[in-house]
């Protein structure tokens, strides 16, 4: 079994299923007393979260890699970057490494078109709905992607940072976050991903009005379970 590194922390809540969810996959796989072989590295998203209020990737970006690299000097044979939106800086991240970053839009990506789906919508931080870095790489590999109105967008995001980045999750908000999505599926959408890996916390579900929800952090986990014991 390889040894995935996960660099954590965006939110922790979140940081936390990707533990889980990794343990008991390579359980499931292995059965017995077989868990994952797992180097964590969590950051404090206070200084993460400010950096990406300032639009201060580059700096973001440093500290990312420099937290990177401290996983590839403990051993790990790949990096998995345990959030969507800072895969904005994920190439920066992998040019110094010399080991694999598992990026979650291509996970995403092939999961979905397996399935044989080519329009979804794309729920995240307005910085995951709004620029390039996710969208494009989706599109990129055949799909094409929606994203909610701007005051949809404004409230997506508030509720990303405000509730679930702290645990919260109520019951108004995903109210919300399904008229959002019945919206989308009026556009045309044939799923919709929770590109924020705090989403599922809200939506558990596997669907919403009809449409699948394609949840982010469980399919990077199989990506990395898949790296893992080379499935």
């Amino acid at each position: 079994m390889k040894t995935i590194g996960l660099l954590g922390g965006m939110s922790w809540e979140s940081t936390a299923l990707y533990y889980q969810h990794l343990n008991k996959a390579v359980q499931q796989y292995l059965g017995g007393l077989n868990s994952a072989k797992v180097i964590l590295n969590s950051v404090n998203f206070a200084e993460i979260e400010q950096l990406q209020q300032q639009g201060d990737w580059v700096q973001a970006a440093e500290v990312l890699k420099q937290e990177a690299q401290k996983l590839q000097r403990a051993g790990v044979d790949a990096i998995v970057l345990c959030t969507n939106t800072m895969h904005l800086v994920a190439p920066e991240i992998q040019k110094a490494m010399t080991v694999p970053l598992l990026h979650i839009a291509d996970a995403t990506a092939k999961h979905i078109l397996a399935q044989g789906i080519q329009r979804v919508a794309l729920l995240g931080t307005a910085f995951t709905m709004e620029q390039d870095f996710y969208k494009a790489r989706l599109m990129e590999q055949g799909l094409e992607v929606l994203v909610p109105q701007d005051k949809d967008r404004v409230f997506i995001h508030r509720t990303i940072y405000d509730e679930l980045c702290l645990g919260q999750v109520k019951a108004s908000s995903k109210q919300l976050f399904l008229k959002i999505i019945e919206d989308l599926k009026q556009q045309g959408a044939q799923g919709v991903i929770l590109g924020c890996t705090e989403i599922v916390m809200l939506l558990p579900e596997t669907t919403a009005h009809d449409l699948p929800l394609f949840d982010t952090t469980s399919i990077h986990v199989q990506s990395a379970v898949d790296f893992m014991l080379d499935n």
